[in-house]
């Protein structure tokens, strides 16, 4: 379960902690986007929105004719900026910032224009510049906010999916973490090296056909998973007397030229269309199939397995290594040998952090925690929906 390691082994943030703080954050983002929508609502909408227009309306004409509208300059300039500044600024007397739209129109409603003038009329429109915040503030809490609630379903998710790593763990709090784990591990490690070993020496000695012949056997025998040869393959090492040579000798021809394979076998063809085609399933044979896992399996299942395993074992592999696997079936029918093994199991599944949680018992909060935020979480994601 290495996706489940704390913060100190994986540098990632604790996904209840980060679930606790994206909740925390979208409750803030999502009170202040109410704050400032009942504001513009208290306000009323169309009212802001107005002001907000009026007060933009205004500086674009202002900064559209200040240039050519003041002092002896352009007349006609002066009268088209009169005029359209006024429409610009022209609110009902209950409008918002009605007195800043008429301030500003009186700063510049002169025979005679100076940038101080616009100046002015740029000042006396501060007032409205509040509803253009106000409403650039609601924009920026809109997409605040929305942010806010794709990190929370975020955080939500990858603490669903930590608290069903957690209950996994607190599931294994049965195990005997004390237990003597290596005297199941060593001779089970000791096995699976020796077999690995038996093996290849058998796969580069021994006959493709009777590799083969082995395989077929091992095929039929439950717990062993081997890849049967190729059927073109299979019938070519039967047929030819080149199948009592070694696998890797057989490769080895496979990579000669017609004239050096004539003095090898009778028909190069044959070996080059049944060899050289398989090369890569000859070359990935090994004993893999006959090792026992680790943690091994439940000891009625373990023993069975095993003794469909010696007899086929004993045909490539020396005394000592028998003797070793029928050890091995021995312990799978000990007292002590289920206890030995849910503690390898649980080893194998946890990493150290986690491990921990259980020697300590801390699991169990742990679980708690992880419940309550997640059900925080949940609650504010109900509560903030817009």
């Amino acid at each position: 379960m290495s996706g489940a390691a704390e913060e100190s082994k994986t540098g990632e943030t604790d996904p209840v902690a980060e679930a606790g703080e994206a909740a925390a954050t979208l409750r803030e983002r999502y009170d202040e986007l109410r704050r400032l929508e009942e504001r513009i609502a208290d306000l009323g909408r169309e009212r802001v929105e107005a002001a907000a227009d009026t007060y933009r309306r205004a500086h674009r004409v202002l900064d559209q004719y200040e240039e050519d509208a003041v002092g002896s300059g352009d007349f006609a300039a002066y009268v088209q900026f009169e005029g359209e500044f006024a429409n610009a600024v022209d609110v009902d007397d209950d409008a918002l910032a009605a007195d800043a739209f008429a301030a500003a129109d009186e700063a510049v409603d002169k025979k005679r224009l100076s940038e101080s003038d616009f100046a002015a009329a740029r000042e006396a429109l501060d007032p409205a510049g509040e509803y253009v915040d106000l409403l650039a503030d609601r924009d920026e809490a809109v997409d605040d906010y929305r942010a806010a609630r794709k990190d929370a379903r975020a955080a939500r998710k990858a603490l669903a999916a930590r608290l069903d790593e957690l209950r996994e763990v607190a599931e294994m709090a049965d195990a005997d973490l004390d237990a003597d784990v290596d005297r199941l591990r060593e001779p089970v490690a000791t096995y699976n090296e020796a077999v690995r070993e038996s093996f290849a020496d058998f796969y580069k000695s021994a006959s493709a056909r009777d590799v083969f012949a082995f395989l077929d056997r091992a095929d039929a025998t439950p717990f062993v998973d081997v890849r049967v040869p190729p059927t073109d393959l299979a019938e070519y090492v039967a047929e030819y007397e080149a199948g009592e040579e070694p696998l890797p000798t057989l490769l080895e021809y496979a990579d000669y030229s017609n004239s050096k394979l004539e003095h090898y076998v009778d028909d190069p063809g044959a070996l080059r269309t049944a060899v050289a085609v398989h090369r890569t399933y000859v070359e990935r044979l090994d004993g893999e199939p006959l090792t026992l896992d680790w943690p091994p399996a439940g000891g009625d299942e373990l023993a069975y397995e095993i003794d469909e395993l010696i007899p086929l074992v004993s045909r490539v592999a020396d005394d000592e290594t028998v003797a070793t696997l029928r050890a091995v079936r021995d312990l799978a029918r000990d007292d002590e040998y289920e206890r030995l093994r849910r503690a390898a199991e649980v080893r194998d599944a946890l990493d150290e952090p986690e491990l921990e949680l259980v020697r300590t018992g801390a699991i169990h909060d742990r679980v708690r925690e992880a419940e309550r935020t997640l059900d925080i979480a949940e609650d504010v994601l109900a509560e903030t929906e817009r």
